[in-house]
């Protein structure tokens, strides 16, 4: 698969597409495929490159995940543990709400952005300065007193709050910040030397701004768009190596061990179709077997995707810093693997 004519065809879809943002594909053990385009900072014609720092949004759920899962794998927890045990806040609806149910987007709480309810994810910061939300406890006055969606266990339905209390465990069973435990445990142990969760007022040399396009041709940063500082659903900062480096770990068992690897790998409910959800993963299956892990982030300036492919061992890293785009890249791969398997 990995051959002059892909790489052209990237470069050529990547240049039709006027995409901003950099690129990684790799087979085995084969040489990446690697391309940027783009400004990761347009006023002052700023070009992206592959080690280019991007925003990936919810796509560090799993980060989240895998560390609820090295708890659990430490015995300080366990999935069926019902979350009121470890949270000290007062909320009137945690009774009965197990950290599997947190996992799998399945809990019932009330989402401080439901997508159901709000399409803008701006228009929660209308009320809400953002520049006020640094720390993980600053979310909670958003759905504290919310009612709760539907009843544990009753369906899937994606939720932030869900991994907002996720981050929350961690920080009581650690006795640390959620932003520290992750790039202690996760960042450092899978050699993502480049990650983390930045502020937007004290962003590292080679991160990208996010970049919103409007209708008439203008354009803003999404500084005044989303949380000042990401947490554990999403918002942290990713170079395309550093991701493949995570699938790298993950795969090869060096962030959970082959069991806890399998856990957070099964598709414990079913979205639609042959869609599923693991451990903040999500999971195509092609009859009965896995097609992809996929992850995925939206945000306003912010578009990203990232899959890894277990019958070709094919890593798949999208990042952009703008709204979109990363999803047609992952699909011309695709494409480009269907048509291999027909020949």
């Amino acid at each position: 698969m990995m051959n002059k004519n892909v790489t052209k065809r990237f470069q050529y879809i990547t240049k039709q597409m006027n995409y901003s943002g950099a690129l990684l594909v790799r087979e085995g053990r084969q040489p990446s495929i690697k391309l940027s385009s783009g400004y990761r900072n347009r006023s002052e014609e700023l070009p992206n490159e592959v080690n280019t720092r991007f925003g990936i949004a919810s796509g560090c759920k799993l980060f989240t995940a895998i560390a609820i899962c090295q708890l659990i794998q430490l015995g300080k927890l366990s999935f069926h543990d019902d979350i009121q045990d470890y949270l000290d806040i007062e909320l009137p609806w945690t009774n009965g709400i197990t950290v599997h149910h947190l996992l799998t987007h399945t809990s019932g709480v009330p989402d401080y952005f439901d997508e159901e309810v709000m399409g803008d994810f701006e228009e929660l910061w209308e009320e809400n300065p953002m520049y006020q939300f640094r720390q993980l406890c600053d979310f909670i006055p958003l759905f504290q007193q919310q009612p709760m969606k539907m009843q544990p266990g009753e369906r899937f339905h994606y939720n932030n709050t869900g991994y907002i209390l996720l981050g929350l465990i961690v920080e009581k069973v650690t006795g640390t910040s959620f932003t520290q435990y992750i790039e202690e445990h996760i960042f450092k142990k899978a050699h993502m030397y480049h990650s983390g969760y930045f502020s937007f007022d004290s962003l590292p040399s080679q991160t990208a701004l996010g970049y919103i396009d409007e209708p008439d041709g203008t354009w803003r940063t999404n500084m005044y768009s989303l949380p000042i500082r990401g947490g554990a659903d999403g918002g942290a900062f990713i170079t395309v190596d550093d991701m493949e480096r995570l699938w790298d770990a993950l795969m090869n068992y060096e962030l959970l061990n082959a069991d806890y690897t399998k856990k957070l790998l099964t598709p414990h409910v079913h979205e639609n179709e042959n869609s599923f959800y693991g451990y903040g993963i999500w999971i195509e299956k092609s009859r009965e077997s896995i097609r992809k892990y996929h992850l995925m982030g939206y945000d306003p300036g912010v578009n990203f995707h990232s899959a890894y492919y277990p019958d070709n061992a094919i890593t798949f890293v999208a990042c952009s810093n703008t709204s979109n785009g990363s999803f047609h890249l992952m699909k011309e791969l695709e494409n480009n693997l269907r048509l291999k398997q027909l020949h």
